[in-house]
């Protein structure tokens, strides 16, 4: 009698149906180990086994779908959340300060005024005569470079008024001028473009015309009380004269 080989063994046969059952199934096929029933029963319990575990869904990959769903779940609501504060924002606000507002922009950027004189504008009697909580709304979202603006009103005093550097100064910082900051006045006069010699000797043929002498004109040019020019700016006027 033929001696029975390894692979033929019944205990084969049960071990790779275990570590691996695709041997196992072949062997216990090809050598009829068990009954047929038993068999059949096997193949179908490996051949269900493997068919779910390959079709079964990735757990990571469903989890980090998720976690990624709800992340921008969770930012979407969050933008909406904010546009309709936003919106619930703009729409209480009274329509005095919406007003206010208006106003304010177009002091500041049609008339350059500076930020201290738009709101004493806006709550003044006999000028806006908005209520201080309006006027106090409209400066704190008012959008303006006061610098800026600062400088803009010292080029115009140059341009068309031929004011002195230290009269422009002066006047910008004047709580009974313009009442820009130290700062912004300051900034100003650093940045403006003038001559200030020219306008010196425009301001001189001005007060040539009242029928002032020249020393008299040289006197005011200079004077702190008149129109506050250096003594070298006054006497290049006064030069120039015809």
């Amino acid at each position: 009698m033929e001696k029975e080989k390894i692979s033929q063994k019944t205990w084969f046969t049960v071990l790779f149906l275990i570590i691996f059952f695709p041997v196992g199934l072949f062997t216990m096929w090809k050598y009829k180990k068990f009954n047929k029933v038993a068999r059949i029963i096997i193949t179908a319990i490996f051949v269900i086994s493997f068919v779910s575990a390959f079709f079964e869904p990735d757990d990571s990959t469903d989890s980090a779908g998720q976690s990624s769903k709800a992340t921008t779940e969770s930012q979407a609501k969050k933008v909406t959340s904010k546009k309709a504060t936003t919106a619930k924002a703009k729409k209480s606000v009274p329509t005095e300060y919406s007003s206010a507002l208006r106003k304010a922009e177009t002091y500041g950027n049609s008339m350059y005024m500076s930020k201290q004189a738009i709101y004493d504008q806006l709550v003044s009697e006999h000028g806006e005569k908005f209520s201080k909580k309006a006027a106090q709304y409209a400066m704190k979202n008012l959008k303006i470079d006061w610098k800026k603006n600062a400088l803009a009103k010292a080029k115009d005093y140059s341009d068309t008024m031929y004011m002195s550097k230290q009269g422009i100064y002066d006047q910008l910082k004047s709580q009974h001028g313009e009442k820009f900051t130290e700062k912004e006045a300051a900034y100003a006069i650093k940045h403006v473009k003038a001559n200030w010699k020219e306008n010196a000797l425009k301001k001189a043929k001005d007060y040539q015309g009242q029928d002032m002498s020249k020393e008299a004109i040289r006197d005011q040019l200079i004077s702190n009380y008149g129109e506050k020019f250096t003594q070298e700016e006054a006497n290049y006027a006064v030069k120039h004269l015809k």
